[in-house]
């Protein structure tokens, strides 16, 4: 209390009140550290402060409010740059296998006719030496090939060989009419299911790759199928 109210209580007649603080540091009832007054008012004015993990920090507020979650940028999509990069990309693509089917047809075509034409050269160089293969043919069953003239001919079948020549027609063989010319038939008199086959053959058939130059011409005749004769020999080469 101040001197001044202590004066005015005196000139009322009043008695001086006695008042007694207690300033201890320990409270002796409970033994608890006491806070100053001073520091109390201090702390019952000041902000509340709510330190780093606590419940305001973590989003919530008092009075059972929920701080509402901050907004989250949304993802950013694909620039104009980048989509009109992507469609050159996709059509260069598609020019590029485009171009390499093209590529592979042209180079099967090419290879395609250059066979052909490779055929076609084999097949008339070695269509004016079937005469020649004749008369060797007919030299050697007769046995005049012989000596100078045989070692001749053998060169000359050599190199027809390596050109792809290949000879057909022989006797036993079934009959086809399409590699086949027959120029006589001679039926059988068996009375059940037969087969034609070749008799005898008169002059050769040649033929390169699946390319027929020339028909084998043969005599045919029906042969009974239980016919118990040798199977037709292997097309042989020249």
């Amino acid at each position: 209390m101040s001197d001044r109210d202590r004066n005015d209580r005196a000139g009322n007649g009043e008695p001086e009140r006695v008042v007694v603080r207690d300033r201890r540091r320990i409270d002796p009832v409970t033994g608890q550290v006491r806070t100053p007054p001073a520091a109390e008012e201090a702390a019952a004015g000041a902000e509340p402060t709510h330190p780093a993990g606590s419940a305001s920090s973590a989003g919530f507020h008092p009075r059972g409010q929920t701080a509402e979650p901050a907004p989250q940028p949304e993802p950013a999509g694909p620039s104009v740059a980048e989509v009109e990069l992507a469609s050159q990309v996709a059509e260069r693509t598609a020019d590029l296998q485009r171009i390499t089917a093209e590529y592979a047809n042209y180079r099967r075509r090419v290879d395609r006719d250059r066979e052909g034409v490779l055929t076609a050269a084999r097949v008339q160089f070695v269509g004016d030496l079937l005469t020649v293969l004749d008369d060797l043919e007919r030299a050697e069953a007769h046995g005049d090939l012989t000596g100078a003239f045989k070692s001749v001919g053998d060169k000359v079948v050599a190199v027809v060989q390596k050109l792809g020549l290949e000879a057909f027609g022989h006797e036993g063989e079934p009959f086809e009419p399409s590699v086949h010319e027959a120029v006589q038939h001679e039926p059988s008199e068996a009375t059940g299911p037969t087969t034609t086959v070749v008799a005898s053959v008169l002059r050769r058939g040649y033929r390169i790759a699946d390319r027929v130059l020339r028909p084998a011409m043969v005599t045919v005749t029906d042969r009974a199928d239980d016919d118990p004769a040798d199977p037709a020999p292997a097309p042989q080469q020249v």
